[in-house]
């Protein structure tokens, strides 16, 4: 009896050194780092996270003359022509351009038609901000890998095309079923669909002097298939209150302790008269307790405290960015009625006009209106026929604050505010009208690089003075 018991608890030892082996075997014969199915939204995760870096730049801010330098003023004096894009391209641009060509995402992240469509929405919206800022670029040559390594420029109107017809494809492609790994909206698939469209929408405003009929063609496309309808729609960077996801402007001012952004003298003296109740958020009182904008571009080093610095509201650890917002979309739909793209004429201008106003204010005030009323009361506020597109054009320059990209681009196409002026005393350097290629393309990719500068006649050179395609004058 003995010896049966010792042959059964043989057996029953064999057996589950056997199991324990097989299970061993499978995890040991599986890569963690070589997943036979591509994991779409981590991609698409980790793009999200260099969305800030489109608005927060030293470079970027001064452009539209939103932060003055109490030191080292470089920046908004132009001494840097040159851009590097590569970054773009390295980094989330090939992520979301892996996202839409796998054949391999992961179903369980959420639908997989949903996951191309969002990268296709990032997509856009990154090559969207660069050809804004450099004009022509790599774009159907771009992105292939050792493939090719020296890809050619395309036009702007080009790449433009290109990205509605991208924008066209994510609306059509999105169904039910949320995502993973969403960063900025949580996986909720019904907000990309809203935020496309109105990435499309802006992006057609654009063509309001080079190509006023495809635009208003593309406006009206991009309304019907349903824009931004509330401030719970923002595209808004979530930064957090840990090293690793904080605000760019919280490391520069608590974290470096530089002091070296005040709100320039045009913010300033645009908002105060009018006790703008977004003015408190903006900007700091220097050491008298009195709001004063510092003026742009001087070359000298000023005392910090004498002015009004950047508001201590933006620059916490988690304060988040503002990319794409519900009341930029406001001052499209009543600048796009005011140019006769979108029906209502002024009446319909005047309502869209006014709402952005409070949706603004809602969004920096976080939804605190009791200044509204009386603000909306300022004779330079009252929506106005004779002036409105200058009216918009301002007030959109007070919404974008700190999207200094974006804003940089609205001045640049509409003159408004007509009231931004050159630093003086700069050699006669203008507001720059674009940024110059990386040094690296003249290497890199030469003759690709000469064939930009000299192909494209609205380029003409490689400076900050050349317009791009839709910057008419």
């Amino acid at each position: 009896m003995k010896k049966i018991h010792q042959s059964i608890y043989y057996c029953l030892t064999v057996l589950t050194l056997f199991s324990s082996c097989n299970k061993f075997n499978d995890a040991i014969n599986t890569d963690p780092n070589n997943p036979t199915k591509a994991s779409g939204t981590q991609l698409i995760a980790n793009s999200e996270q260099f969305l800030p870096t489109l608005s927060s730049s030293p470079f970027g801010v001064h452009y539209p003359q939103y932060l003055s330098n109490t030191s080292f003023p470089d920046n908004s004096r132009y001494v840097t022509t040159n851009f590097n894009f590569y970054g773009l391209y390295q980094g989330p641009l090939i992520n979301l351009q892996t996202v839409i060509t796998n054949t391999t995402l992961d179903a369980s992240e959420g639908p997989i038609a949903n996951q191309v469509a969002v990268a296709k929405i990032l997509k856009a919206y990154f090559m969207w901000h660069a050809t804004d800022r450099w004009g022509p670029l790599p774009y159907t040559e771009a992105l292939k890998g050792k493939e090719n390594f020296t890809p050619k420029y395309d036009s702007q109107q080009s790449i433009y095309n290109s990205l509605f017809a991208l924008l066209d494809e994510a609306n059509a492609s999105l169904v039910n079923g949320n995502l993973k790994n969403d960063i900025v909206y949580g996986g909720d698939v019904s907000k990309w669909k809203r935020l496309g469209n109105t990435i499309h929408l802006l992006m057609a405003l654009r063509l309001s002097k080079v190509d006023p009929t495809k635009g208003g063609i593309e406006f009206n496309k991009a309304l019907t298939n349903g824009i931004m309808t509330a401030n719970t729609d923002n595209l808004a960077y979530p930064h957090l209150a840990v090293t690793a996801q904080e605000n760019y402007w919280y490391n520069s001012f608590t974290v470096l302790g530089r002091n070296w952004f005040a709100v320039s003298k045009p913010v300033v003296d645009f908002m105060l008269p009018l006790n703008d109740p977004r003015l408190p958020v903006f900007a700091t009182k220097n050491s008298s307790g009195n709001y004063v904008g510092l003026d742009y571009g001087l070359a000298t080093t000023v005392t910090p405290g004498n002015y009004s610095l950047l508001g201590t509201a933006i620059r916490q650890q988690n304060s988040p960015v503002y990319l794409v917002t519900y009341a930029q979309a406001l001052f499209a739909l009543a600048e796009a009625a005011k140019m006769g793209w979108i029906g209502g004429g002024d009446a319909t201008a005047k309502a869209n006009y006014d709402l952005a106003i409070e949706q603004s204010i809602r969004q920096w005030n976080n939804n605190d209106i009791s200044g509204l009323t009386a603000y909306m009361l300022n004779t330079s506020v009252i929506y106005n026929p004779a002036n409105a597109l200058e009216q918009i054009g301002n007030q959109r320059w007070v919404h974008l604050f700190m999207h200094g990209y974006e804003g940089w681009a609205e001045w640049r196409r509409t003159g408004f505010p007509s009231f931004l002026a050159p630093p003086p005393n700069n050699n006669g350097k203008l507001i720059p009208r674009r940024e110059g290629y990386p040094t690296q393309e003249q290497a890199n990719n030469t003759e690709n690089y000469k064939a930009a500068i000299a192909g494209f006649p609205y380029l003409g050179s490689d400076d900050l003075n050349a317009r791009v395609w839709w910057d008419k004058p």
